[in-house]
């Protein structure tokens, strides 16, 4: 089924003794002036890696290969796939210069992290860049009592490239924290992005699908949560809010994470909907429904009389 609405919201991550996103040192990113942030990246992947354990196709995302380098006598080493050969894998066809680019498209929608997301694709003479239906901008945090943490770690194993004196005692390493970060990311969902490529005659495709954004709604609710990679261990879906538009709708909204106030009292998160309840008060005609998601046991969310269905999100 089409999707012809557009969808505008917030997705709320927790992180507790973990790092959401790590700059190249190992702390968490920080703005110029000190705030702590999450790339769009970093809400992207788990969502990635969710679709991909459920057997759907997901182009963009690290898999590996065993190949050998070219050396005598080497054996094979683990490399990570180049795109064209990433592409060749999961549509179990070839690219070349006469492959034509309709039915690169056709294989490009028919992954979903292409549908939903978008894709840049620069391969075999193909220079093709979708704006993806789902864009998502950067996560902030808006707590303002976190702070950074370090855990020096022992390794059980000695370093041999040391000094002399050193390389008999194992090696140290760290791992860097948070101890406490609620990170809020908007996004919007328009269908009309993909608007340029119908009547192209792609086959199977007739635009952005119920399916792939009701895929994406799902990720937002359970894929951070499901997701326990070392660095992440700690990190959780708390809070989601969808205001979805009449079909008919003119109402075009700019990022809602700002209309959107975060406060620990004691040990509970209260949410404010206050800004947001004036920003819309006059659009709701425009608007078919707004639903919030949120812990239940943690959290209490303050509508300010803005017409939303409350549900848990577990």
């Amino acid at each position: 089924m089409i999707m012809k609405k557009r969808v505008y919201g917030v997705a709320g991550i927790k992180s507790i003794m973990s790092n959401w996103y790590a700059d190249f040192t190992g702390r968490p990113k920080t703005t110029s002036n000190g705030d702590i942030f999450g790339s769009d990246k970093a809400f992207k992947y788990p969502i990635k890696r969710m679709w991909q354990s459920e057997g759907e196709k997901v182009l963009y995302i690290k898999s590996y290969k065993m190949e050998k380098s070219g050396k005598k006598n080497e054996g094979e080493k683990l490399q990570p796939r180049d795109l064209n050969e990433r592409y060749e894998q999961i549509f179990g066809s070839k690219l070349d210069k006469n492959t034509p680019s309709t039915e690169v498209l056709s294989n490009l929608f028919s992954a979903i992290d292409v549908m939903n997301f978008g894709a840049t694709f620069a391969e075999k003479d193909q220079n093709i860049s979708i704006t993806g239906a789902v864009q998502i901008g950067q996560g902030f945090n808006k707590y303002k009592e976190s702070n950074i943490e370090t855990q020096d770690i022992l390794s059980p194993f000695r370093n041999p490239s040391e000094d002399k004196e050193e390389a008999t005692a194992s090696s140290l390493g760290s791992k860097i924290v948070t101890d406490e970060a609620h990170y809020f990311y908007p996004f919007s969902v328009n269908p009309k992005n993909y608007d340029d490529y119908l009547g192209l005659g792609i086959d199977g495709f007739e635009g952005y699908t119920v399916e792939a954004y009701e895929k994406f709604n799902k990720g937002c609710l359970v894929a951070s949560t499901a997701f326990n990679s070392n660095s992440k261990v700690g990190c959780e879906n708390e809070f989601a809010l969808f205001i979805t538009c009449k079909e008919d709708s003119d109402l075009y909204l700019a990022n809602l994470d700002r209309y959107i106030d975060f406060d620990k009292q004691g040990d509970r998160y209260k949410i404010s909907l206050n800004k947001l309840s004036k920003l819309l008060k006059n659009e709701l005609d425009a608007i078919e429904s707004i639903q919030v998601y949120y812990n239940e046991l943690e959290m209490e969310v303050d509508t300010y009389e803005l017409p939303c269905t409350l549900k848990s999100i577990y």
